[in-house]
Order: structure tokens, then C-alpha cells, then sequence
């Protein structure tokens, strides 16, 4: 069980989670424009993908932000409640249709041996998501413990899921640059899928279950 805040305590940790929101959004609007513009210039399934689901995570963090101003303004219970209800729909449909999207481009790539070209920018841009997303993530889950968000938590934990594709998308870019496998960037955007999958259903049976 978490332990008690009083008002000022609970105020501030409010504050900080908005902050961590914040920059999460900013974070992620910015790695989703590098990562798709260069994952299209690379023709890189992977990449487009990691810039997809950077602006998924975007609308789960600007959904968060949403509920936690609510409550640093006051409002009602009902009102917070109603917000975390709407983030974990859009983002449990809008990870099923990025499940989608990856399963039928890789597809196709494979199928057709298409291969990327090498991607600098891409691997730079997963080296330093590896970087802030873990820590990120963390700070995130001890806000939502605190606070009791269930929200904040699956937010958090989509920032995990966020660090563990930076990791497949480096092995990938990295497969590809150094080796020339050109089958290791659609494999990489696949193995993203059973976080996707896991991620979009257990949102949507979150918003079913109350």
C-alpha cells in the first residue's frame, strides 16, 4: 500500500508529474519527427515504426497531462477518473492499428527483400532514447505509486516498453550498417509487436474492467 500524502505532499507530487509529462511530450515530438523523417529517407520499417509509436506515446502523455492538471486545478474524481478513462482507450486502439501497421510492412519487406539503407541518424536517435526513457520511465512509476495512478503507471509503463524498442531498433540499424543483414530491420519491427499487442489489450481491458 502506498503511503498516506497530505495535501501538500500529494500538491507537489502532482507538480512533479506534470513536469515529467511535459517533458515526455517534448521528448517524443521530437523523436518521432527524427525518426520518421529518417526511417522514410532510409527506407527503414523499424524506424518509421519507433516514430509511430513515439506519437503514440505522445497522445498517452498529453492524455496524462490532461488528468494530472485537472487535478492540480481541483476537480472532481469523476472528472480525473473520466480522463484516464479516455487515454487508455486511444491508446490501447491506436497500439492495435500500430500492430497492424508493422505486421503488414514487414511483411511486405520480407517478402519483397527490400533492403534499408544504413541509418546513422536512426541508431544515434535509439542509443540516446536508451538513455532518457529508462530513467524516464522509473521516475514516472514512483510518481504514479505515490499517487495511486493507475494512468501514471501504464503510462510509465509504456515508457519501458518505449526503452525496449530503442533496443531492437539499434540491433536492427546496427545489423544492417555493420553486416549488411538486410532481413534484421523488419525483424526488429516485429519483435516490437508483442509489446504492442500485450500494451493495446491490456488498455482496452483496463477501460473495460470498471
Amino acid at each position: 500500500m502506498a503511503e498516506a500524502l497530505d495535501v501538500q505532499q500529494r500538491g507537489d507530487l502532482v507538480a512533479h508529474a506534470l513536469r515529467l509529462e511535459a517533458l515526455t511530450i517534448a521528448w517524443n515530438v521530437l523523436e518521432a519527427f527524427i525518426a520518421i523523417s529518417a526511417g522514410v529517407l532510409a527506407g527503414s520499417i523499424a524506424l518509421v515504426g519507433f516514430g509511430l509509436d513515439s506519437v503514440i506515446e505522445t497522445i498517452a502523455a498529453s492524455a496524462l497531462y490532461h488528468r494530472l492538471s485537472a487535478e492540480k486545478r481541483g476537480a472532481s474524481s469523476e472528472d480525473i477518473e473520466r480522463y484516464e478513462h479516455r487515454a487508455l482507450r486511444i491508446v490501447g486502439v491506436t497500439f492495435l492499428a500500430l500492430a497492424a501497421y508493422i505486421l503488414f510492412e514487414a511483411g511486405s519487406t520480407l517478402w519483397a527483400r527490400e533492403a534499408p539503407e544504413p541509418s546513422t541518424v536512426g541508431m544515434v536517435l535509439a542509443t540516446l532514447s536508451l538513455i532518457v526513457m529508462p530513467m524516464l520511465a522509473m521516475a514516472k512509476l514512483r510518481a504514479g505509486r505515490k499517487l495511486e495512478s493507475r494512468a501514471l503507471i501504464g503510462d510509465a509503463k509504456e515508457t519501458f516498453v518505449c526503452s525496449y524498442l530503442s533496443l531492437a531498433l539499434l540491433f536492427g540499424l546496427g545489423a544492417n550498417a555493420l553486416f549488411g543483414a538486410w532481413w534484421a530491420d523488419p525483424v526488429a519491427a516485429l519483435l516490437m509487436l508483442p509489446w504492442v499487442i500485450k500494451e493495446g489489450f491490456e488498455a482496452l481491458g483496463d477501460d473495460c474492467d470498471d
